[in-house]
This record gives C-alpha cells, structure tokens and sequence, in this order.
C-alpha cells in the first residue's frame, strides 16, 4: 500500500504552504544522507519526503493527489515507485537555498542523493556555491585579518573520477526508453512525450554504481583554507573564493565559496560604515576648567583637548580615527561624546568650596540675568 504523502511530512490535509516547507525541512535534515552515512532505510525516506513535498508544494499536483493518490503521478511512467518526480537533491537545494546547514556550510547536497541516474546526465552543470559564515572582531573588521576555516565540501571521487561508475566498468541503454531518453505516455486519444524519468533524458544508465560514492560521483571531504579579510569589513560583507565550492557535474566548473562576514559588538565602540562612536565621562571640574584627555581608539589611544566650559553631551570629532575604507586609503573618523560626572559623594572641605563657588557665581541666574523660573513663571499659573 503507498504511503501516504501527509502522513510521511508528519502533516494534516489543510496544512498552509508555510507549514508544509517546515515539516520537510525538518524531515529532509534528519533522513538527510550525510547524517546517516550507509543507512539505507534513512536514504530511502528521504528520497520519499521529498517526493512527498514536490507534490503537496504544487496546487495543481496536490489536487490530483487529494483525488487519485500517488497513481495519479505513477501511470504512463514505468511504474516506479518515484518515477516521474524530481531529484531529491534538487527539492532539497530549491527549500534550502542550496544548503545543507552542516558544519557552517550553507550549500549543496551530496551527489544528488546517490541516485542511479544521476551520474547519467549529460550536459555540464557547475557546482553549487557554498556560504560560510565567518565571524569578527570590530578590531579584527578594522585591520584585516587571515584566518583559517573547516568545512566540508562535495568533490569529485577519486575511485571514479566522478563519473559514478565502478572502475573498468560501462553504462547501459536504458531499459525505459530503449536509449532515446523519452517516453510516450497514452492518456485516452492523446499521446504525451515526456523525459524519461528512469535516466533523466540521457538515454544511458550506470549498471555498476561506483562503490565509494555509490554512484553519485562526489564524496564529501574536508576543506581548510586560510581566508585573508581585508580591512574595513563590516556585517554583511561577502568575500569570494573562487573553486571552494562543490565539484560540477559532466564537466562543469566547481561552485565558488562564500564568505558571509558577522562583525560582533564591541564593548564600548559603536559603528556607522566607516565611523566609530564613544561616549567617555570627564570630571566636572574638567568640563568648567578645560585640560585634556586620553581616549581610547581600535589601535590605541589619542589625546583629545576639552575647552574650558565643555557641556555634557558636547560631541568632538577625530579626524582620521575610523576604519578604513573597503574602497580605498581613506579612513573614518571617531566621534567622542563627553558626559560630565558628578560626584555621589562630597568631603566637608569639596562641599565648602563647591557652596563658596556656588554663591559667588549665582547659580540660581543664568547668563542673561533671568532666573529660570522667572522665564518659567507662566507655565505655573493658572
């Protein structure tokens, strides 16, 4: 008896697009074969998941399984228990965004899911591209930095140099189409030529699978390159290396990797393109006499010169005191606002003198003359 789509995604028949894409994620990554190396069972329910969403994913095919069931997608195409549908391994990069979400690497599935028909293919196909996401220090942002990183990408197997076949061996006409790579299909008076699912339209199949990548022609392999990070990254930045990607098929070129750049948040520094921001508190005495300050920057510390009468909040500008610029020599420039400290506590002697100053320079009146609350007076009135 065939299995019910619904129920293999763990899902009811009113189940919303959204909720269909969760469910075979989340079944996709577990029966996933890179983490069930040589579990049969495990290939073959991933291999059916997604048949399964390839189907429901698609208004017109959910409504003929909603009324014929999984024959309405098995007459007229050798009888195969997944004739007809798609690559696992195509389903599973359209979902992911060609990602396995393994080992930081967000690209690419093993060897199209060790499918007979999958090393058949004619026709150069480029590798996938792979993203790594790469993460940073602000100073390390700033001054650039080389790092070496591990992930694991597809490459071409080393038994059978990527063609899936078992050395010494050959492929075969498919027994489907007799070699032409179509089939014809009869639905009543019509006569329907669609490609040949069993060999995916190459006219050919591989009779001894290669018994290291069974088949599919890529094994996966580790990989740990020394990425150099230029100076002035910020988030979002992407660097490319070229052929770090997954192997290509038939002969096509291999993917590229993707550095994806994440720059955390640093303590006291925050950061706009180029230019950086810090609050630093001064005394109050500072703020009235004027004197300097040592600030910090990214690679060390600059005297800053505060004028007699600074305010809190006034905000002063360091040329040059930035990042660099990815596009050039320039550097940005670090904005310090100060904020005046005042004292929790005072001795008997700081007290007497602050009420001498205080009296001598009539606080209670502002330059102009004018009390405040006298300016205020008519807020208060009713």
């Amino acid at each position: 008896m065939a299995d019910d789509y619904y129920e293999l995604l763990g899902v009811g028949r009113d189940v919303s697009d959204n909720e269909l894409k969760k469910a075979y994620r989340k079944k996709a990554l577990q029966y996933h074969p890179d983490r069930n190396p040589g579990d049969k069972n495990a290939e073959e329910q991933f291999k059916k998941v997604s048949n399964a969403y390839e189907v429901l994913k698609d208004p017109e095919k959910r409504a003929r399984y909603d009324r014929y069931g999984a024959d309405a997608f098995r007459r007229g195409m050798g009888g195969g228990g997944t004739g007809g549908f798609h690559d696992p391994a195509d389903i599973f990069r359209e979902v992911f965004g060609g990602s396995t979400g393994f080992g930081g690497i967000f690209d690419g599935l093993f060897g199209g899911g060790g499918g007979g028909g999958g090393p058949g293919r004619t026709g150069a196909r480029q590798g996938a591209n792979l993203q790594y996401d790469m993460e940073l220090t602000l100073e390390e942002a700033a001054q650039g930095v080389e790092k070496e990183i591990s992930f694991r990408r597809a490459t071409h197997c080393d038994r059978c140099r990527g063609n899936g076949m078992e050395p010494g061996t050959s492929k075969r006409s498919c027994p489907n189409c007799g070699g032409i790579g179509q089939v014809i299909s009869s639905r009543g008076v019509f006569r329907l030529k669609q490609t040949c699912p069993q060999c995916r339209g190459t006219g050919s199949m591989v009779e001894f699978p290669c018994k290291k990548c069974s088949g599919g022609g890529l094994v996966m392999t580790s990989c740990n390159p020394n990425v150099k990070v230029p100076p002035g990254v910020d988030t979002g930045s992407r660097l490319r290396l070229e052929g770090l990607g997954e192997a290509g098929m038939g002969g096509g070129p291999t993917g590229d990797l993707i550095i994806l750049i994440h720059v955390r948040e640093h303590d006291i520094f925050d950061r706009d393109g180029e230019d950086l921001f810090i609050q630093v508190p001064i005394k109050f005495t500072l703020a009235a006499l004027g004197g300097a300050i040592e600030v910090p920057t990214l690679t060390s510390k600059a005297t800053l010169k505060i004028p007699a009468g600074t305010q809190s909040g006034t905000r002063f500008r360091m040329r040059k005191k930035g990042l660099r610029s990815l596009r050039g020599v320039d550097f940005g420039d670090q904005y310090v606002t100060v904020y005046v400290e005042v004292p929790r506590k005072l001795k008997p002697k700081q007290r007497e003198l602050l009420e001498a100053f205080a009296r001598e320079s009539g606080d209670d009146l502002d330059p102009d003359g004018k009390s405040f609350f006298d300016k205020a007076k008519r807020f208060f009135e009713e």
